[in-house]
């Protein structure tokens, strides 16, 4: 009888000695063994049977007596045992243990070919880090999705066009890596799911993706993120928000223009290069309204005020009109009101290591800047200074 889990040995004399356990088990299989037969000599114990934790590293196994569980046969047999009465259920022999055993806590798997994917049995349940590349994948295999311990999934090189709206059921994972796929559009349930709070690096290279949702910018754990390579004609306006976000790859994509609120991000690592940035535009693009509409007004008060709205609570088009509010460089907001221009910025401004933008060694880009009124507009511009 056997019994697959972690253990964690505790010597009851630690705290009398002033010291610790570990506080972390290891991987063991426990057995319920007969005790091995007395010495020439020797008289027989007074028990029936022994518990055997067995494990990678001590694979013959250390006994100790039998007093502990946690499967209701396993309980019964060892209560049996504990007595000194006989057992009626067969018990283990005293052999070492094989490594095939510890197989269910395998915690990692690396898988690059089609003839190497298990299709006729399930992922082992203990994986923290699982591979599947060049496998010909059209779509995410639902039996990933059941893998709660997992902290790195690689599906790079795979011919992946959509990710299921169920994957951020990896409470888990921190690093995902989506390249060299077939991806258009990154989904917006991704944005708003559990990994919010978990995931660090995301790696959407060599995709057709042509722009993130403003969502996007609601995964703040961020640390690493490249998507370099792809058809994106814009970058998320609110990519401000993702304050822990370090190195930042978005090389060989579309981008005309850098978001205003690509200011606000602190890099270590910034690389644009090859992208069809645009020269800034000499005169701005107006569309105040004089007076404020009662929309205008309304959603500058709640989104100053961070009023929480939702789609239970207000309908869904003016949830989408608070969601792409843009930001005055007063720090307010504004809807539909507001004055766009367009100016260069040095990029060692936001990043301590920039790769060149284009071939002539520049390090600045365009990006775009909202003002919520004409004062806020004269009082940042050149023109009037």
């Amino acid at each position: 009888m056997k019994l697959h889990c972690e253990v964690e040995v505790v010597s009851r004399h630690l705290p009398t000695l002033g010291l610790r356990n570990r506080g972390k088990g290891a991987r063991a299989v426990v057995s319920l063994c007969q005790p091995r037969p007395p010495a020439r000599g020797e008289q027989a114990g007074p028990h029936s049977a022994c518990l055997l934790v067995s494990t990678m590293k001590d694979k013959r196994g250390t006994r100790y007596e039998a007093n502990s569980g946690s499967l209701k046969g396993f309980l019964s047999a060892m209560r049996l045992a504990h007595r000194g009465c006989d057992i009626n259920t067969s018990l283990s022999t005293l052999t070492p243990v094989k490594t095939s055993e510890f197989e269910k806590f395998k915690t990692k798997m690396v898988i690059t070919c089609k003839k190497e994917y298990p299709l006729g049995k399930n992922f082992p349940y203990s994986l923290e880090h699982l591979q599947t590349s060049y496998c010909g994948l059209i779509r995410v295999d639902m039996r990933m999705l059941c893998l709660k311990n997992l902290v790195k999934l690689d599906l790079s090189h795979n011919h992946i066009k959509k990710l299921p709206a169920t994957i951020g059921d990896l409470i888990q994972l921190q690093e995902l890596d989506l390249s060299d796929n077939h991806l258009e559009s990154f989904s917006v349930a991704f944005c708003q799911s559990t990994l919010q709070k978990s995931l660090r690096r995301l790696d959407l290279s060599k995709n057709k993706i042509k722009a993130l949702p403003v969502q996007f910018c609601q995964l703040q754990e961020l640390t690493d993120l490249k998507i370099d390579d792809n058809d994106l004609i814009q970058l998320p306006f609110k990519i401000g928000q993702l304050k822990n976000l370090r190195f930042l790859s978005a090389a060989r994509n579309k981008l005309p223009v850098l978001p205003s609120e690509f200011k606000n991000l602190s890099l270590e690592y910034l690389d644009l290069f090859g992208n069809t940035f645009e020269q800034p535009k000499a005169l701005p693009v107006i569309k105040l309204q004089v007076p404020l509409s009662l929309l205008e007004l309304s959603a500058r008060t709640i989104l100053f005020n961070r009023i929480p709205y939702a789609f239970h609570i207000i309908p869904f088009h003016l949830c989408q009109d608070l969601d792409t509010a843009k930001t005055c460089v007063c720090g307010r907001f504004c809807l539909k009101s507001f004055i766009q221009g367009t100016a260069t910025m040095n990029l060692h401004s936001v990043a301590h290591t920039v790769v060149l933008v284009d071939n002539m060694g520049g390090t600045e880009a365009p990006i775009t800047s909202y003002f919520c009124s004409l004062v806020c507009y004269i009082n940042s511009s050149d023109m009037f200074k």
